[in-house]
C-alpha cells in the first residue's frame, strides 16, 4: 500500500505545481521521477514520454498514468491520474460555479479571457509548427488540413483529416526506428490485459453513439459519448481538444462560444492538465455531477489507450511505418489547430483593433517575455475589464 499512497501523494503535488502546459509537465515529470525519486532511469522515461506521443490524448497525463502503472499497478494509475487531475478540477468546477451567477457577453474581463485564449493558442501553433511541420511537405500538408477544417465544420471532418495524414506519412515518410540498441522498457502489465483495454477503447468508441442514438436526449450519457470520443480523437494535446470540445457543446445549445472561450480562457491559469476543462463544461451543463462525468469520460480513453499499448511499445517503437503515420498526423495536427485560431477563437474574440493590440502583447508576454500562463491571464483579464 505504501507504494500506492505516495504515487498518489507526488502526483497530487505535481498536479498542484504543474503550470505551463504538456511540455513543461513533461519537465516537472523528470525533475520530480527520474532525478529526485529515481523511479525510472532515463531512457524509459523517454520511451515512456515516447508511447505517450504516439497515442491520441494529454500526454502529460498518460506520461504520469505509465508512470502509476509501472509503480504500483492498476491501481497505481489511477491513483496517479486522480492526484495530478484533481487540483485543476477543483478549481475549474469552482470557477463554472461562479460563472453561472455572471452575464459572460456583459463582461469585460471574461471577454479578456477570450482574447488569453487567441495568445496562447497563437503560441502553440508557432512552436508545434517548428517542431511537427518543419520542412516543405510536412507544413503543406499542415496547411491542407487547416484550409479543410475551416471549410468544412463537421463533427466527421477531423476525423477522416486525421485519417487521411496517417495514411500520407504512411507511405511518405519511413522514419528511423528508435534507438534499436536502447534499453527495453520493463512492463508489468500482460499482452492479454493490454488487449483487453484496447478492445474497450474501440468498444466505446463505436458502441457509445449507437447507444446515444438509441436512447437519445441530451443527458449525462449524450455528454459522457461526447466528451470520450473527443478525448479518444485528439492528437498533439489539450490545445488540439478546443475546436472537437467547441463543436460538442456549443452547435448541442449546451452553453454559448462566449462560455466556452471564457472557461478555456480560464484552464490556462490553473495548474495541471489541459484536458480538465471538461470539468468546468461538465458543470457549466450539469453541475457537480456533470463535472465528474465529463472528467472521467474525457481521460478515460487517455487510460485505455495508454494500459494497452504499454506491453506493445517495444516492438512498436521499432517499425519504421507505424513511425511514418504518425509524422503525417502530427503535421495534420498543427493544421487544425491553426484553423482553431482562426474560428472559433479569432471570430469570436478579436473584435475591435483594441482586441488585437491586447492579443499581441499577451502573445509577446508569452513568447518573448516568458512570463509564466497564469500572469498572462490575469493580465489578459485585466486588459479585457480595462477595454470594455
Amino acid at each position: 500500500m505504501k507504494p500506492l499512497f505516495e504515487v498518489l501523494i507526488v502526483s497530487f503535488k505535481l498536479g498542484c505545481t504543474s503550470f505551463g502546459g504538456p511540455t513543461a509537465h513533461l519537465g516537472y515529470f523528470h525533475h520530480e521521477y527520474v532525478e529526485r525519486r529515481r523511479w525510472m532511469d532515463e531512457r524509459s522515461y523517454a520511451d515512456l514520454v515516447a508511447l505517450a506521443q504516439f497515442l491520441p490524448g494529454p500526454a502529460s497525463s498518460q506520461v504520469g498514468i505509465g508512470i502509476g502503472l509501472l509503480r504500483a499497478g492498476w491501481l497505481g494509475g489511477v491513483a496517479a491520474w486522480i492526484g495530478f487531475t484533481m487540483p485543476s478540477v477543483i478549481l475549474l468546477v469552482l470557477f463554472a460555479l461562479l460563472m453561472q451567477g455572471f452575464d459572460v457577453g456583459a463582461s469585460g474581463w471574461i471577454h479578456g479571457l477570450k482574447i488569453v485564449a487567441v495568445a496562447i493558442v497563437a503560441q502553440a501553433v508557432l512552436g508545434m509548427g517548428q517542431k511537427l511541420a518543419p520542412d516543405r511537405s510536412r507544413a503543406t500538408l499542415a496547411l491542407l488540413a487547416a484550409a479543410i477544417t475551416i471549410l468544412w465544420q463537421t463533427a466527421a471532418s477531423q476525423i477522416l483529416i486525421l485519417l487521411a495524414a496517417g495514411g500520407v506519412g504512411y507511405f511518405m515518410y519511413r522514419q528511423p526506428p528508435s534507438d534499436e540498441n536502447s534499453p527495453l522498457l520493463t512492463v508489468s502489465i500482460s499482452k492479454r490485459a493490454g488487449v483487453i483495454c484496447l478492445a474497450l477503447f474501440f468498444v466505446l468508441l463505436i458502441g457509445l453513439p449507437i447507444i446515444r442514438q438509441i436512447i437519445g436526449g441530451e443527458g449525462l450519457l449524450a455528454m459522457f459519448e461526447s466528451f470520450y470520443r473527443s478525448g479518444s480523437l485528439v492528437f498533439g494535446g489539450g490545445h488540439v481538444v478546443l475546436p472537437l470540445l467547441e463543436r460538442e457543446v456549443v452547435p448541442t445549445g449546451w452553453m454559448s462560444k462566449s462560455e466556452f472561450l471564457a472557461g478555456y480562457g480560464a484552464t490556462q491559469a490553473v495548474p495541471g492538465p489541459l484536458f480538465t476543462i471538461a470539468a468546468y463544461l461538465g458543470a457549466m451543463i450539469s453541475g457537480v455531477k456533470g463535472a465528474l462525468v465529463g472528467t472521467a469520460a474525457i481521460f478515460l480513453p487517455a487510460f485505455l489507450l495508454m494500459a494497452g499499448a504499454l506491453p506493445f511499445w517495444n516492438t512498436l517503437r521499432q517499425n519504421k511505418k507505424v513511425q511514418g503515420a504518425l509524422v503525417g498526423l502530427n503535421a495534420a495536427v498543427v493544421g487544425i489547430l491553426l484553423a482553431a485560431l482562426y474560428n472559433p477563437l479569432w471570430l469570436t474574440a478579436v473584435q475591435k483593433p483594441e482586441d488585437f493590440v491586447l492579443a499581441i502583447l499577451l502573445f509577446g508576454m508569452l513568447v518573448y517575455w516568458k512570463l509564466p500562463p497564469w500572469l498572462v491571464v490575469l493580465a489578459g483579464a485585466a486588459g479585457g475589464w480595462m477595454l470594455f
